[in-house]
C-alpha cells in the first residue's frame, strides 16, 4: 500500500498477539490513529496495553493481523527504521539508558541520522539546555533520579525528532514539577504537527490533556472517543479498573447539596469557573447532616 495523506498516520487492523508462554495479549485490535492527535491508551495491568505500542515500531510483531504506518505495511521494515519514525519512552528508563554519561546518551541517540561530529553536538548541547540537564552531561544517567532518568530517556528519543511520540506511563512516580514539565513539552511537540500516544493509569493527567482516549481490557479495546465521554461514563471506567475522575465525583456531591453542575464540566479550571460564577449569585447551604 502506497502512502496516501487522506489515511490515517496509524492503521491496526485485527491485530492480534500470542506471547511464546501461551499468554494472549492482543485480540483482534483495530485502531487508526491521525497525525497529530494526541491519544491516552487506558485499561488495567495486562489488559495488552505496553504490547499495542510495541507493534507501533515494530518491537513486537503480530501473530495475525496488519500494522500500517503511513499507508505501508511495516511488516517488512526493520526496528531501525521505523524507530526514526516512531520513538517509544519506556516506563522504566533503566531499559533504555545504557551510556556511561548523559551527553554519551544523546550521542548515541543521533549516531544514526547521518550527521557530522559538529552537528551531533549542536543538538546534544541544544537538547541538554532545553531538558534543564546541563548540570549532568557527565554524571551516569543510573546515578540520578527516577525523575531525572526518565527525563533523560524522553530526550534521547525527542533528540531524534520522530513523527510520532509514544509514552508508557510517563506520569507514574513524578512530582507536580515535573509533570507540569511534561505537559508543557507535550504541548509543544503537538504544535510542531507531532503525534502523541500515551499510555496511562493516570485519569486526571488524561481528562485534563488528552482529547481522545483508547479503552482496553482483556487484550480488547472496549471504548474509544472524546476523553469527556469515555472517563465519565461508570460503566467503562469500572470495566477499566480505572476510578472516576476527581471532578466527576466533585460534581456528584454537589448535585447531592442541590447544585447542579452542568455535564460539560470535566475539568479542574472548568469546575473553578463554574463555581465562581455560581457564588457571584447564589450562596451555598450545606445541609447540617454533611457538617
Amino acid at each position: 500500500m502506497k502512502e496516501n495523506n487522506s489515511l490515517p498516520l496509524i492503521m491496526m487492523h485485527d491485530v492480534e498477539y500470542v506471547y511464546s508462554n501461551g499468554t494472549v495479549a492482543l485480540k483482534k485490535v483495530s485502531l487508526n490513529i491521525n497525525k497529530g492527535e494526541f491519544v491516552a491508551i487506558m485499561g488495567q495491568n495486562g489488559a495488552g496495553k505496553t504490547t499495542l505500542i510495541r507493534t507501533f515500531n515494530g518491537l513486537i510483531r503480530p501473530t495475525k493481523g496488519e500494522v500500517f504506518l503511513e499507508g505501508e505495511n511495516i511488516d517488512s521494515k526493520t526496528i531501525a527504521t521505523l524507530s526514526k519514525k516512531v520513538g517509544i519512552i519506556f516506563q522504566n528508563p533503566t531499559h533504555q539508558l545504557f551510556s556511561n554519561t548523559v551527553e554519551d546518551e544523546i550521542k548515541f541517540s543521533l549516531k544514526n541520522l547521518n550527521l557530522d561530529r559538529e552537528e551531533i553536538q549542536i543538538k546534544v548541547d541544544k537538547v541538554l539546555e532545553e531538558f534543564n540537564l546541563e548540570k549532568y552531561r557527565k554524571r551516569s544517567p543510573l546515578s540520578l533520579s527516577g525523575g531525572e532518568s526518565k527525563k533523560i530517556a524522553i530526550a534521547s528519543i525527542i533528540c531524534r525528532d520522530p513523527e510520532i511520540l509514544v509514552f508508557d506511563e510517563p506520569t507514574l512516580g513524578q512530582d507536580a514539577k515535573e509533570i507540569r514539565f511534561l505537559v508543557k513539552l507535550i504541548h509543544n511537540e503537538l504544535k510542531k504537527g507531532k503525534t502523541i500516544i500515551m499510555v496511562t493509569h493516570s485519569v486526571e493527567f488524561t481528562i485534563e490533556n488528552s482529547p481522545r482516549t483508547v479503552l482496553m481490557s482483556g487484550g480488547r479495546i472496549i471504548a474509544d472517543g472524546p476523553t469527556k465521554n469515555i472517563l465519565t461514563n461508570e460503566f467503562l471506567v469500572e470495566k477499566s479498573s480505572l476510578i472516576m475522575p476527581q471532578i466527576y465525583q466533585l460534581r456528584i456531591e454537589l448535585q447531592k447539596i442541590g447544585i447542579d453542575v452542568p455535564k460539560e464540566v470535566v475539568k479542574e479550571q472548568e469546575m473553578i469557573n463554574f463555581l465562581n460564577n455560581y457564588l457571584e449569585n447564589k450562596t451555598i447551604t450545606i445541609p447540617e447532616e454533611r457538617l
